[in-house]
Formats: C-alpha cells, structure tokens, sequence
C-alpha cells in the first residue's frame, strides 16, 4: 500500500484509532474510513432583510425622511426603524426583527419603491423559525501539505510598517429631531446650498421651517457681502434651478391630472350665516357649559344631512370594470372630507360616519386633525376612504372659488370668506348681515344641474335657519 509505504509501514498517529473500519471509495487512505461522521453545525444567526410593504391607498414609493438607528445599532422589535413621508401622510416604519443593522439600503431624502429592501438585519435563527433563507456555502478549508513535506518560506522584503489609516471624523448631527424638517423645506436646503445641522430650528422638537432657512441664509449672505461704493448693473443671465416636486405636489399632480376627464359642472349661491354665528356665540359664551363650534362644523352636518336625501352625491363612478357601461357604487356611509393648510402642504382627511355624530363631536374630530396635520402625522386611515370634500378656502382669502372635484368623489364644496354687507329684512329694513358664497363643482357625466341646484338649496335653508338641524337629527 503506497499510503503504508509513505509514512514508514503505519499510519500516523493522526490517523490511529480504535474504532472499526469499514470499507469505502477514498484513494487516499486505500479502502477504510472511521464509521464516525462529522457534520457542519447550522449557523445560529442569519441575515433578514426589511421589507418596504404596500402602505395602501395605491401609494408605490415613499421618501426616508431620517432613520432613527445606524449600522452596527441593536433594534428591539416593533420599534421604529425610519421616519418616512408619502404623498398622503408623515409615519414611522417599525422594524420587524430584534437584531443588530447591518446595512442601510437607503439615506434621507432617498425615494423607496415598495417591494423593496430597506436595511439588512443580523438575527437569532431561532426567533424566526417560519423564514429560513437559502445557506450560504461555507468557505472551504486551504488544504495542507503532509507532516512530512515542510512548507517552503518565501523570503518576504523587509519594510517601514504601513500606519493604520484613521477615517476622517464624522461629527453626529446636533440632535435626532434637529434633522426634521418637511420635504419642502429640504428642497429649499439643496437650492441655497445649506447643510441642515447648521439651521436652528425652531419649530415643534426642533423642526426646521421655512423662516429658519431664510434667515440663516440672510445672515450668511449679509455677512460675506463686502461694502461698494456703488453696485454696477448686472449682465449675467438668469440662472435657474431644478427642483423636484414633494411627495405632496407629486400626488396633487396625478390627482388634478386624472381630474382633467371630469366634466366640471359649476353651482355657486349666496348664503346668510347671521344666525349661524349668533348660535355660535351663545354657545361659546354659556357659563355652565362653554363650547367653541366651529362654523365648518355646522357645514359639514348640513351637507350629511342633504346626502340623505340625494345619495347619489355620496356615490363613487366605476368605469374600470367595463369602460363602455359605467355603474355608480353607492356609499352609505358619509365620509367628508375637510381640505386642510398645512406646512407640507394641501391635506384633505376626512371625518368618518358624520350621519351618526353630533356637532360637537364633528368639532372635535376636526380639530383633532388639524393638529395632526400641522405636526405632520396624519395616517393613511384619516385620509383614505372620503365620499365628499368640502374646502374652506374663505380662512385664507377669496370670496369666490371654483374647486376640482377629484377622482372617486361627485361633488366638491368651497367656501368663500365671509363678510358683513346691507341687506333688506322681511321687514323691508336695510340691516347688517354676514353673507358667505358657497360654490360647488360636480360630475356632469353623472349629476345633472336640477339635482345639484336642489342639494345645495337644502343645505342653504339648514345654514340659514340652524334650528331646523335639530328636526332631522337622530
């Protein structure tokens, strides 16, 4: 046997053993292998990657506005990940797995389709048992020579020892929250070419805005401006800028897009709301029990009062299923939306089931959010799912206003902003009254004019006279 022959008439000591040989096909020991087998251990820890999932409402990507961890970061479950924003709202992604971050796919401000990995995370195996990712072949061991054969040494030449090379210093960013700041607002960074850790918010936890971009670029202009004696005129052209639209004006623009297939059919009437604020008034002022209603509390009641009586206004226009012969998906439930001004922009949630709630309740719904909306953490819930608009454009300015109805929706209501102007009485009488235009887009392919002109007169008689409200409510 070579093999014997080789190592001097017996095996190595490596190779000895008490345990009884079989016979087997390995050339290298002729024709006996140990009946003990080894086998490779499974690995504990594994790689999962974090999904970016559908987050409804048909929305296909969002943008990161800032990750709250770093690579190398342990991450308890269920705890947020990032902070991302899409075209409908401001949320937080929770991590799915308990580990440590290995990698971050995606920076601030990058754009993330959904379906795709977010960051990779190291975790225990054994947490996850349901997910079990193909193995990674093991490295093969680098095979080494006989006792006997010694390994040649190349002689290696001598030099000064390399230093370690120390990456620059990264400074953190001042704080977690300092970083905030609406997708706008990091437009306006990139245009004026200023690094957001050097802008002192002073918004909500720090929020950067817009007036804090503003005057910092202000004083850093006024302090690199040297003094002339006299400026000469200016002959370099005009320079202009790209900017991207914001998540916001990137969906208004497939919205008012879509809304262009819509024949608008416009209604607009005069409306006196004299008694609608003395009521508001007296409740306000009521010692046992004061209550701030808001006037578009009072407007969003009446007009889910009229939709009981023409429900076709609260349907939905289907013509996905067969272009050719559209249907109407009627919608019992009122689900009417308030078109809202915030910092990132034109907002519409909705307040849900208004048919089944009071006044005072419709008040503090809608003022529940308008400060999630100021503060930027309306969810997808509060924006999905509306049957009707109505946009009160009179808070901000305009007397008239001619809305879009969008997609999904039959009708639109704008509000104009009141004013106190003479008119007669029953009495003949010139007397000071508070008069409100109330202007209405709808779908001509479904509404005709007869219908709309007899919702919006409903809705008038109830804003004019508020105590017959109280007869149809339940």
């Amino acid at each position: 046997m070579s093999c014997l022959r080789r190592y001097g008439g017996s095996l190595p000591r490596a190779l000895r053993s008490s345990t009884p040989w079989r016979a087997a096909s390995v050339p290298s020991l002729g024709k006996y292998v140990p009946r003990r087998q080894f086998h490779a251990a499974s690995a504990l820890w594994g790689i999962k990657s974090q999904v970016l999932k559908d987050v409804g409402e048909g929305i296909m990507e969002v943008q990161i506005i800032q990750w709250y961890v770093e690579e190398g970061a342990h991450i308890e479950e269920w705890k947020p990940l990032c902070q991302y924003q899409s075209d409908k709202a401001v949320d937080d992604i929770t991590s799915r797995y308990e580990g440590v971050v290995k990698k971050l796919h995606f920076q601030a401000d990058d754009t993330v389709p959904t379906g795709q990995a977010l960051c990779d995370i190291e975790v225990d195996d054994k947490q996850y048992p349901d997910e079990h990712p193909p193995p990674e072949p093991a490295p093969q061991p680098a095979a080494t020579p006989p006792p006997s054969e010694p390994v040649p040494t190349q002689p290696t030449a001598t030099s000064a020892p390399t230093p370690p090379v120390n990456p620059a210093p990264v400074s953190p960013p001042k704080s977690r929250v300092a970083m905030l700041a609406t997708p706008a607002v990091r437009g306006m960074l990139k245009t004026l070419n200023v690094n957001i850790q050097d802008v002192n918010g002073t918004g909500k936890d720090g929020r950067v805005l817009k007036e804090d971009v503003q005057r910092f670029v202000a004083n850093r202009d006024s302090a690199a401006a040297a003094p002339v004696s006299s400026p000469a005129p200016t002959t370099a052209p005009q320079t202009e800028t790209t900017v991207d639209l914001s998540p916001f004006q990137a969906q208004m623009f497939k919205t008012m897009t879509r809304s262009l297939n819509i024949p608008h059919f416009l209604y607009a009437d005069e409306l006196n709301i004299s008694n609608i604020t003395a009521l508001r008034k007296r409740l306000a002022n009521n010692p046992k029990d004061p209550q701030k209603i808001t006037f578009l509390s009072f407007v969003v009641k009446a007009v889910s009062l009229a939709l009981n009586d023409h429900p076709l206004l609260n349907a939905k226009l289907d013509t996905s299923s067969n272009a050719d012969k559209p249907q109407l998906i009627m919608r019992p439930r009122h689900n009417i939306g308030v078109a809202m001004d915030t910092p990132t922009g034109l907002i519409v949630p909705n307040v849900k089931d208004v048919a089944n709630r009071s006044i005072a309740d419709i008040a503090a719904e809608i003022t529940r959010l308008a400060a999630l909306g100021q503060q930027g953490k309306l969810t997808p819930a509060d924006l999905s799912g509306g049957t009707i608009t109505v946009s009160n454009i009179g808070n901000i300015g305009g007397t008239y206003v001619g809305p879009v109805v969008i997609p999904n929706e039959m009708a639109i209501l704008g509000i104009g902003k009141s004013r106190t102007m003479p008119v007669f009485n029953d009495e003949g009488q010139v007397v000071p009254a508070e008069l409100v235009n109330f202007s209405w887009s709808a779908d001509h392919r479904v509404v005709d004019g007869a219908t709309m002109a007899r919702m919006a007169t409903k809705i008038k008689e109830m804003m004019e006279a508020p105590e017959g409200m109280l007869l149809n409510m339940r």
